[in-house]
């Protein structure tokens, strides 16, 4: 089964949909948005496949906790880490808070930690595999994101250092990259034409592609046994713009 912490109310994207039409039993976890995770279950059971949602802030010991116990409780083992959950908030340096800087690396950073800390007490011995989701922008490196960009290159040092740690106990640790990927907040901010979209677009880097790999997102690849000598990876792929 597939654990996925999420954060932003999301339409279920396809690497959901494709996980469950594998036949993985899928649980969504979301911090305040109730009616968004329970769209994706939805989606995901009106296709025959099976997922619950379950409440939690993942920069917290205990709801991390609570979300990976009932993961156990409804589907009885832990197979897929998917570390989705993500914030961000850009703006000059001038202007960065304390509390922008801690928000986003408590949910960005020590999240990702935690919730791949509790995994390895639900993994089975045989295999599992962490799929960590960063992004293009620490190899951009645009003006006004230095506290999320900041986060996600600190998510692909976590994700080599934990792939080397982690890999004795069979457990793989890869990272997605995307470029600009549209959800709400991307339409919030105004980043839709804007000139840090358009610098993500002319300099990502096709690294490797669904369509190059597998048929299936990357995810699906990456939490399979086709990419099971792959570890330690950053994977940068096209964003979800169009």
């Amino acid at each position: 089964m597939a654990l996925l912490p999420v954060l932003r109310k999301v339409s279920a994207p396809a690497s959901r949909k494709y996980l469950a039409a594998e036949g993985a039993s899928v649980v969504v976890n979301y911090a305040s948005s109730k009616e968004g995770a329970e769209q994706i279950v939805r989606e995901i059971t009106n296709e025959g496949g099976k997922a619950i949602a379950v409440q939690g802030d993942v920069s917290k010991t205990k709801d991390v906790e609570h979300l990976f116990a009932e993961t156990k409780k409804a589907f009885g083992r832990l197979d897929i880490l998917v570390n989705n959950a993500g914030v961000y908030q850009f703006g000059a340096l001038e202007e960065t808070t304390e509390d922008q800087f801690q928000r986003q690396f408590g949910i960005n950073v020590f999240g990702l930690i935690l919730a791949t800390r509790e995994s390895l007490k639900y993994f089975g011995p045989d295999v599992g595999s962490v799929i960590n989701i960063g992004s293009t922008i620490t190899s951009v490196a645009p003006p006004a994101t230095v506290v999320y960009t900041a986060t996600k290159g600190a998510v692909d040092a976590i994700t080599r250092v934990l792939a080397k740690e982690l890999g004795p106990r069979k457990i793989r640790v890869n990272s997605i990259n995307p470029g600009v990927v549209e959800t709400e907040g991307v339409h919030a901010i105004g980043l839709l034409g804007s000139d840090l979209r358009n610098k993500q677009s002319l300099k990502r880097r096709w690294v490797a592609s669904a369509n190059r790999v597998t048929s299936h997102p990357p995810s699906v690849f990456l939490a399979s046994a086709d990419s099971a000598w792959i570890t330690g990876e950053l994977l940068q792929v096209a964003g979800g713009l169009r």
